[in-house]
């Protein structure tokens, strides 16, 4: 029986499963999240249960190379997180075992799920945005990931600051100027000293945060013509974001264009939690048929 693997790789854990050709999940374990040498010496050690994995996805925080093109393709991009910058991660998976892969982004992994098994399974692009410990797009379009010179950083879109918020910023590079330094669940953490799971539905946070992914979404919009926007990630999580989000966003957008009816298009990801691993089981598919 072939098997596909799928490593989804985060700041602090990676999660690692094996399913079966039914997408069965076998096996899965979470590992911590150590430097690049540590974490991958871990990663092998699971895999190595494992004889029959026919290919592995991989969805791996970034920034990462993912020009094929490129002379550092698969490896990790400067990054603060220690130990990573510069690892040749799909290099080192390559030399343990001579398999397909297919290497992207973490929240690409996620978006690519959406597109097979949720909210888009019906469309043709969508817009997957993550509001987390940062924030990230992925994006496709008939069925291929938006990919030039890299992959997109949307998280650092530039936003305009709501009148009422005088947070000074999360984001090291860009501070009050860009969505992740204004939106992130760090950056709501700092401002009003709680985290967004704690904070009341009546808080004034809300209102603050609704304007800045609506902006988000108005400018995706604009630009990219999405079937749908998705937002996923822990500060989503909260039922009293995305109502409003969409007020927000229709009125900011002033019925400029032609669009799905705004409960149909700013929706929450449908596949949960498991929105990564189940990604990377499908792009492990992939990776197999183009190496068909």
């Amino acid at each position: 029986m072939a098997l596909l693997g799928a490593i989804e790789g985060g700041g602090t854990k990676f999660v690692l499963a094996v399913c079966d050709e039914k997408m069965n999940i076998l096996d899965r374990q979470s590992i911590p999240t150590e430097d690049g040498q540590k974490t991958v010496d871990a990663v092998i050690a699971y895999f190595d249960q494992f004889d029959d994995l026919a290919a592995i996805g991989i969805a791996m925080f970034g920034p990462i190379d993912v020009n094929p093109e490129s002379k550092t393709y698969g490896r990790v991009l400067d990054t603060p997180k220690r130990g990573w910058s510069g690892y040749d991660f799909l290099g080192r998976m390559k030399a343990w075992r001579d398999i397909p892969y297919f290497w992207t982004t973490d929240v690409n992994g996620s978006a690519w799920a959406e597109y097979k098994t949720g909210a888009v399974k019906e469309n043709h692009s969508l817009v997957y945005l993550t509001i987390g410990t940062g924030v990230g797009a992925g994006i496709i379009h008939h069925g291929e990931f938006l990919i030039g010179y890299g992959h997109p950083e949307a998280g650092h879109i530039m936003i305009q600051k709501h009148p009422k918020d005088t947070y000074k910023g999360h984001c090291p590079f860009h501070q009050d100027h860009c969505l992740e330094g204004l939106a992130s669940g760090p950056a709501m953490a700092e401002r009003w000293g709680k985290t967004a799971k704690d904070l009341p539905d009546d808080h004034i946070a809300w209102e603050i945060e609704a304007d800045y992914l609506a902006q988000a979404a108005v400018d995706f919009t604009m630009t990219l013509r999405p079937d749908k926007i998705i937002f996923g990630g822990g500060v989503p999580h909260r039922e009293i974001l995305l109502p409003l989000v969409r007020k927000a966003f229709l009125d900011k957008f002033r019925n400029y264009l032609a669009i799905p009816d705004v409960e149909d298009y700013i929706v929450p990801v449908s596949t949960g939690d498991n929105a990564g691993i189940l990604g990377c089981f499908y792009l492990a598919q992939e990776g197999l048929a183009q190496a068909e």
